[in-house]
């Protein structure tokens, strides 16, 4: 694969952009893969233009459609194990540059959205008849933008602004998760054991979603909510008992997630072991809290006495749960055996308060035969759940509804807030720069 030039970064957060739905994918012929058509599009402005045109153009194709396991395509193509990818809407890959009747000051991703539109609808391609997916690209210069990538929650509309040099699959994997109406994954800090009282402290780094950059892929209620887990292997438990998971990224059949009622709310419970490009500094049993089936606002339930992360340098295993429980609703989770491909967890729905078995952590079978799962009923997949963290964005101009309100945005300029005083973990780009992310409370 040719080195793009849109680079690389292994991010931590995005922008989401909350609109009223998305437009559907294309099924392949036998309705077994989504290829979404997706159609970037360099814009320049009257003012500001890219410093080497040409070495983007070449370069984008290979970053949105390419075989290299850096390319948005492939990386969909694993982390959804075949079920979705994208595919370019023009044989060229890429349209433009193109440049709009506007000023790059003021970052305005309403009127960039629309004028690119109205430029492209010029030349015949038209939204959900020639693409289902607009990937708008711009330099930074003079925009002001503080943030590196924006996407509409769910949604077709993603805005990546490329810094003059940066951006790469970090920034599109998280702006097209975004797309599927995954917002951004938070932590819950829960570190007496009992759910009741926990605290909200930074991002989980068990997600792209999360700041875990596209190695960690998504996490397994982000895979409820995009469909991409079917009813063996997201069991919804209807009765206590004991319970085998494969790995969630990982191949073959078998149980991947557990998905427990919990009151008004969903405990998801995964087992994470390296497999192919994926988890490979992941191990171990996570628990997620997904509010009133909102399966794309889970947060990670962290029993950690400290901020202790990958990126702290911790062992892969540091956030694993060996036992937690709800007293609220009188539901409790225990680990019994966990590693080498495989985990065996205890689940009570009765109040019975569980521990961890003698063994947790020491199963070595790496090729286990999965256990027999239990029918899985469904899971809560609508269009608007994935966004309750999302930054709103409002602002005027003549977009038409759909581009407007909320937005989800990655990364940040001059007035991102210092590392140690969000909390939330960034992480490296390009040459050494750090990308940030600041979660902000709707007004």
């Amino acid at each position: 694969m040719k080195t793009s030039a849109l680079g690389r970064i292994a991010l931590a957060a995005g922008v989401a952009v909350l609109t009223a739905g998305a437009l559907p994918a294309t099924a392949h012929a036998d309705d077994s893969k989504v290829e979404r058509k997706t159609l970037p599009v360099m814009v320049e402005f009257s003012d500001a233009s890219f410093q080497d045109a040409d070495a983007v153009k070449a370069g984008t194709p290979d970053t949105y459609f390419g075989t290299g396991k850096d390319s948005l395509a492939s990386f969909f193509t694993e982390v959804s194990r075949g079920q979705y990818t994208t595919v370019p809407a023009v044989e060229e890959g890429v349209v433009g540059p193109v440049t709009l009747p506007m000023t790059a000051a003021g970052c305005d991703h309403n009127r960039i959205n629309t004028l690119t539109r109205e430029a492209l609808a010029a030349r015949g391609l038209v939204m959900g008849e020639d693409y289902e997916s607009l990937s708008v690209i711009f330099p930074a210069q003079k925009t002001g933008c503080a943030w590196a990538g924006l996407g509409s929650v769910p949604g077709p509309y993603t805005w990546i602004n490329l810094y003059g040099t940066a951006g790469g699959l970090g920034v599109l994997g998280h702006e097209f998760g975004h797309n599927l109406g995954l917002g951004h994954q938070g932590r819950s800090m829960c570190t007496d054991g009992d759910l009741v009282d926990c605290t909200s402290n930074g991002t989980s780094a068990k997600s792209l979603m999360g700041g875990g950059g596209p190695a960690a892929g998504f996490s397994a209620p982000e895979m409820i909510r995009a469909g991409w887990l079917s009813g063996s292997e997201a069991v919804k438990v209807d009765a206590s008992g004991t319970y085998t998971l494969r790995s969630l990224h990982g191949a073959g059949e078998g149980t991947r997630a557990l998905d427990i009622p919990m009151g008004e709310d969903r405990l998801v419970v995964e087992y994470r072991h390296a497999a192919g490009t994926l988890d490979g500094a992941i191990e171990g049993v996570h628990a997620y809290r997904v509010p009133k089936g909102a399966y794309g606002s889970s947060s990670l339930i962290d029993m950690t006495e400290a901020n202790k992360t990958v990126a702290n340098d911790a062992a892969t295993d540091a956030d694993a749960i060996t036992a937690v429980t709800d007293t609220a609703s009188k539901v409790s989770v225990a680990v019994v055996s966990s590693g080498g491909g495989k985990a065996t967890v205890k689940v009570s729905l009765d109040g019975e308060k569980l521990s961890a078995g003698p063994s947790a952590g020491k199963t070595t079978d790496a090729n286990p035969a999965p256990a027999p799962a239990p029918e899985h009923t469904g899971s809560d997949t609508d269009a608007g759940d994935g966004a309750a963290d999302a930054t709103e964005v409002r602002s005027g101009g003549s977009a038409p509804a759909e581009d407007t309100t909320d937005l989800a945005a990655t990364g940040g300029g001059s007035n991102t807030a210092p590392l140690a005083a969000t909390g939330t973990l960034l992480v490296a780009a390009g040459a050494g720069a750090l990308v940030m992310m600041r979660r902000r409370r709707r007004a």
